[in-house]
């Protein structure tokens, strides 16, 4: 775990720099081809930051420029001289040139850790395994650079060698490595020749995985993993507060909570509402929305059974439509009663590069006038326009998650084999290798999702409940790394301080 969490540091200090080169690298947006993507709301988050720096390439980065003799680049605060080069010239040397010096700071950086002494400034000997989880560190970002730079032939060496050190049964760091190989891979695959403009058209599907084992996956990750048990009980908490003293109520679930079978989070909210001081409502309407038709089907006629045996009655309904179709009379309401949105992990899939989609979702959740809107989601920003930016995003993110599986469970438990080959790797692969319509998993920070509600017209509702979230924490996950804190009345799940994923409530 201390190897994770080192590594972990390290992938944060390179992402800070990606960040500001986020800022540099949109000088010229046409040199960038299929690394980027036009998604106006994410350059709301950036600061540029300015930086004076000059590093030799030939101490850290093989190729042309060590044998060429030392390379230097400078970066100053002026933008003007690279605006006057010729475009051709900028594409060829200064993109490719200032990627590498990104690889090469972390290099640099990484290695200056490594020998920090502990108390006093000693020198420490390099613990082996600390050296090949940087030389992994290494040669992730390297690769990552070359795929980025379309650099098919230094591309497929790196990954040659990473794919004889990222081992799916090794340490978690080698663990979540190679879900990144498999997603520069496939990367590799669809980029076209430097000097080319454009990117081929991505697969839609990029891991043909048996149903079946993405299901168990999924099951494994509800039962073993905080994270969506964690979105239930604050959605569920939300929910009771908007039905009190209601008799009418109606929940519409985007999603139908991912398609988890026996419909968990629907079981617990009857209970509660059965058992509520006063009376239960005289009718609960739960309505599904998605394709998944006859899985929907089967969880509904459970509920509806399990309802009945707590005196409830229900009523359960399915919209066959996809969110970016769903229309404000898909959604049957019926005047008197009071109606919650539910949204587990799913509004990310319709954030597009176009603001398009999602709006016309939230503008047609606005019609409806819910009384509350409940939105779970991944608290990370895997959404930015550059595809190097995209990926320390994400190596650090899921770093973090393969580290809290080793806390959990056994070194070769297969459950967790299953949940990271079957799950987390889908997510990571789809992150890394797809762009335009495949790239769903399209995750963001609260912030963003703070800005974007109140441009569709909703209004934030607190959720005021960090000390129950706390002692409900203790109870399924007795991990210490795991904690719960509240911002601007958002509640946010992580492990060792990393946001994993964020709860909030919207009204009208």
């Amino acid at each position: 775990m201390a190897q994770s969490l080192f590594l972990s540091r390290n992938i944060k200090r390179v992402q800070d720099n990606v960040d500001s080169y986020a800022c540099f690298s949109k000088q010229d947006n046409s040199v960038s081809g299929g690394l980027m993507s036009s998604n106006d709301d994410n350059n709301e988050n950036g600061s540029c930051k300015r930086l004076k720096r000059t590093v030799s390439l030939d101490s850290c980065i093989g190729g042309d420029a060590a044998s060429n003799g030392s390379i230097n680049i400078t970066r100053t605060n002026s933008t003007s001289n690279l605006c006057s080069l010729p475009r051709l010239q900028f594409r060829d040397h200064i993109w490719t040139y200032t990627q590498r010096y990104l690889a090469a700071e972390v290099v640099e950086e990484a290695a200056a850790a490594l020998v920090i002494g502990s108390e006093g400034g000693e020198r420490v000997e390099k613990d082996e395994e600390n050296a090949d989880g940087m030389k992994l560190v290494q040669l992730l970002i390297s690769c990552a650079e070359a795929v980025a730079c379309r650099d098919k032939s230094h591309a497929s060496i790196l990954l040659s060698e990473l794919r004889s050190k990222a081992l799916v049964f090794g340490s978690s760091f080698q663990r979540v490595a190679s879900c990144f190989v498999q997603g520069l891979t496939d990367r590799l695959a669809l980029v076209q020749p430097l000097g080319t403009v454009g990117y081929v058209a991505p697969r839609m599907n990029i891991m043909d995985i048996a149903s079946e084992k993405k299901e168990e996956a999924l099951r494994l990750v509800y039962e073993i993993c905080p994270h969506i048990q964690f979105g239930h009980f604050v959605a569920n908490f939300s929910i009771l507060e908007a039905f009190e003293g209601e008799s009418f109520v109606h929940v519409v679930d985007l999603g139908m909570t991912l398609g988890l079978p026996h419909g968990h989070q629907w079981r617990r909210l009857i209970k509660s509402l059965a058992n509520r001081a006063g009376s239960p409502p005289k009718r609960l309407r739960i309505t599904a929305v998605g394709i998944c038709i006859e899985q929907y089907q089967i969880i509904g006629n459970e509920l509806e059974n399990y309802a009945d045996s707590n005196g409830i009655k229900l009523e359960f309904l399915v919209v066959k439509r996809n969110l970016e179709n769903l229309k404000p009379d898909d959604i049957k309401v019926v005047e008197g009663e009071v109606l919650v949105v539910n949204s587990i992990l799913q509004l990310h899939c319709v954030v597009k590069e176009s603001r398009g989609a999602l709006n016309s979702v939230l503008q047609m959740i606005h019609a409806l006038a819910p009384k509350a809107l409940v939105l779970v989601e991944q608290d990370s920003s895997h959404n930015g326009p550059f595809f190097l930016g995209r990926f320390m995003e994400a190596l650090h993110y899921y770093s973090a998650i393969f580290d809290s599986l080793d806390a959990m469970l056994p070194k070769y438990d297969t459950r967790r084999a299953k949940m990271e080959q079957f799950y987390f790797a889908e997510e990571i692969n789809n992150i890394v290798s797809c762009e335009g319509p495949a790239r769903v998993e399209r995750h963001e920070r609260l912030d963003q999702w703070r800005r974007r509600m109140s441009r569709a017209g909703f209004q934030p509702a607190p959720i005021k409940i960090i000390a129950q979230a706390k002692q409900w924490l203790a109870k399924v996950n007795p991990c210490e790394e795991y904690t719960i804190m509240e911002e601007k009345g958002c509640l946010v799940l992580g492990w060792n301080s990393k946001p994993i994923v964020s709860a909030s409530c919207w009204k009208c």
